[in-house]
């Protein structure tokens, strides 16, 4: 949200973190599931996004090779986060003619889109790890309830800024 800031400071200002709730001068309002489906495009699903969260060297380089099928180098990662720019290598030197390859760019873009979109936070070069095993099954991907998980992180994310 590069340039909004004054905008956001003011939600934040107005946030109501006991009853997550926006407080401005027409009422209060609130963020639902459905406002996160409508704006983002994500349907709601039963499998709940579950898991320990591991920010090792180890859990970080299994997890990028499961799927990207490279291995991060020393500068493309910093404690759990990878580098974006390496993200978006992996992604163009793979040629898309087979469906592993196929798949491979479309986990790439997703875990763009979450780092970048869907559970954005302040960092601009760097995407967190912890939702790298929740995309090694390409075909489970859809089934996650992903946009509970982002009204929770957004939730999260505004009582943590006040």
């Amino acid at each position: 949200m590069k340039g909004h800031f004054a905008l956001l400071s003011a939600l934040v200002e107005r946030w109501r973190p006991e009853i997550h709730t926006f407080y401005l001068p027409v009422g209060e309002v609130i963020v639902t599931l459905e406002d996160v489906t409508h704006i983002l495009g994500l349907s709601v699903n039963e499998k709940s996004i579950t898991g320990r969260t591991d920010s090792s060297h180890q859990f970080l380089v299994e997890n990028c090779f499961a799927c990207f099928s490279r291995l991060p180098g020393s500068d493309d990662h910093v404690l759990n986060k990878v580098n974006l720019a390496w993200i978006w290598r992996c992604k163009d030197t793979e040629p898309c003619d087979m469906q592993e390859s196929i798949e491979q760019y479309v986990k790439t873009h997703i875990f763009y889109v979450f780092g970048t979109v869907v559970f954005s936070d302040k960092s601009i070069n760097y995407l967190n790890s912890k939702f790298l095993p929740l995309l090694q099954n390409f075909h489970r991907i859809p089934l996650y309830s992903w946009e509970a998980d982002n009204l929770a992180h957004l939730y999260r994310s505004l009582c943590r800024a006040l």
